[in-house]
């Protein structure tokens, strides 16, 4: 190893932090740092540089420099014994109480998540990582407040880890007066402390990556594993991962995406709220990509549709499987609409699996044996997963006429206040109406409001959305909001701050290009 960085901790009276953030876990992060932050910045650089071309008129297309890899033959590696069987995957938060529950949940999978449903405060980072420490160890427990004891069960999910994106930054740890990456913090923290217990127990560190915009961020991803498995000695190829396609950049690159994966990757899988949110940050500003409000964009939305079938015949080619997405209701049994609910989830997931999918994620336990019995019933091989579909850029580009009601425009007003004012709070996982939302809903929210108001969309009703006319109905919501919560004795002082923060998110001409970004100051 060269000489490592010298990482400041910026706050260390934070309970737990002794034990993750050792004198030799922080000098392995600060190797990371100083291997690749450089790369990293570089990549970021060429974000910016493409999201301005976009921007000025270019459109997403696939690559020209490219092409050998998506017409040649080749195959990902072989999947680990413990991810050839994927048809439900639980995630959540790594709050102790609910990494429990997940790993006995009676999924497939738990995905143990530092990024969307995660408010990033620094003790809920830090103790995350503890909770993850213990669970890989066996030893976590959790007594709630009813006096509840909780503990694992015999039979567990898998467990995989999805760190925070490249984009963020951990503002707990300095090199210099730089905060580091919290990708490498994240990932680098995990690794260290759980790679070789996991492969000692026939398992493995699995990783699921976010927000990845290019094949040449994916190339970066496997040149950390390769070098993490140098320094830990571990087994090559021991670090296994699969990928979100949550950007439509990535849309366009699953294949070499794969390729640059390709001795790790086990799947890749579709995230619908973020993949409609970036289509906005990268084309909102041209009206042809005006979308409508998100009841009306299920995943037979041509665009959404299209980028479906492509993952799962990108997938099946090169031997990856391909997971569908999030069912986020909550089951209610004293609820009568509980059950449509619950259908709903049913006729969504029949049609995942009628693509070629092998699994899909859920956000609550009392779907992982709905969502299982799905998958269970239908193979990829007798659901005509291996038809072969061209999809072109003109069918990842589709996007339906725009309607918007004024129903569903305070609808998204109300669900960003709600989670907003949660996640200051440092809760990064809420129900709202019954759904498990994270940062995605309120990103695709805000993402419309601001869309919305920058082209002087109409509503349904008649009138046009415009700055003035949001605040009138964001001030109405937050009054709303409030007095519910003073009813039910909830405090209420981040309601306020929750609506100047969505105010500052939706009414700029520019596109703030990530809430997390600006949010994070907050806490």
């Amino acid at each position: 190893m060269h000489e490592p960085r010298t990482l400041r901790v910026t706050d260390p009276s934070v309970r737990g932090l002794e034990e993750i953030l050792t004198p030799d876990a922080l000098a392995f992060v600060g190797e990371l740092v100083r291997e690749f932050s450089p790369r990293l910045d570089l990549l970021l650089e060429k974000r910016t540089v493409i999201h301005q071309s976009l921007r000025n008129g270019a459109l997403p297309d696939f690559l020209d420099e490219t092409s050998s890899t998506r017409v040649s033959e080749w195959k990902v590696g072989p999947i680990p014994a413990d991810l050839r069987q994927r048809r439900v995957e639980i995630t959540g938060p790594v709050d102790r109480k609910m990494v429990i529950n997940a790993l006995n949940s009676g999924a497939d999978v738990y995905m143990a998540d530092f990024e969307d449903s995660h408010s990033p405060t620094w003790m809920g980072t830090v103790q995350g990582q503890v909770n993850l420490r213990d669970a890989v160890d066996r030893t976590i427990t959790y007594e709630g407040p009813d006096n509840r004891e909780y503990k694992l069960g015999n039979k567990l999910a898998t467990l995989m880890m999805r760190p925070r994106g490249l984009h963020l930054v951990e503002k707990h740890l300095l090199d210099g007066s730089r905060p580091v990456p919290a990708s490498l913090f994240d990932y680098g923290l995990f690794i260290y402390h759980n790679a070789k217990k996991l492969i000692s127990q026939g398992t493995g560190p699995y990783l699921y990556i976010p927000k990845l915009e290019s094949h040449l961020e994916a190339r970066l991803w496997n040149d950390i594993f390769d070098y993490s498995e140098d320094a830990l000695r571990l087994p090559h190829a021991s670090i296994r991962c699969s990928v979100l396609i949550e950007t439509i950049l990535a849309g366009f690159q699953m294949e070499e995406i794969l390729y640059e994966l390709r001795e790790r990757i086990t799947a890749l899988n579709f995230g619908r709220w973020d993949y409609i949110f970036s289509l906005i940050k990268f084309l909102g500003h041209d009206a042809r990509f005006v979308v409508p409000e998100r009841p009306l964009l299920p995943m037979t939305t041509p665009f959404l549709k299209s980028c479906s079938v492509l993952l799962a015949q990108s997938c099946h080619r090169r031997g990856a499987y391909a997971i569908g997405g999030m069912a986020a209701q909550v089951p209610i049994k004293s609820d009568p609409r509980s059950q449509e609910a619950i259908d709903k989830v049913v006729a969504d997931k029949k049609r995942e699996a009628s693509e070629g999918y092998e699994g899909a994620w859920v956000a609550h336990p009392g779907l992982v044996p709905v969502v299982k019995r799905v998958f269970d019933d239908t193979s990829p091989e007798s659901a005509g997963g291996n038809k072969i579909v061209e999809v072109t850029r003109e069918d990842l580009l589709r996007v339906p006429e725009p309607k918007i009601s004024e129903q569903a425009l305070r609808a998204n007003v109300a669900i960003s206040l709600q989670y907003l004012e949660s996640w200051l709070e440092g809760v990064g996982c809420v129900s709202i109406n019954n759904l498990m939302e994270d940062t995605a809903t309120v990103e695709i929210c805000r993402a419309q409001i601001w869309q919305w108001i920058y082209h002087s969309a109409k509503l349904l009703e008649g009138s046009t959305i415009t700055r003035q006319s949001f605040r009138t109905t964001l001030h109405q919501e937050i009054a709303k909001v409030s007095t519910r919560a003073i009813q039910q004795a909830h405090e209420t002082t981040n309601y306020k701050t929750a609506g100047e923060l969505l105010d500052v998110l939706v009414t700029g001409d520019g596109f703030p290009e990530f809430m997390t970004l600006l949010a994070y100051d907050y806490l």
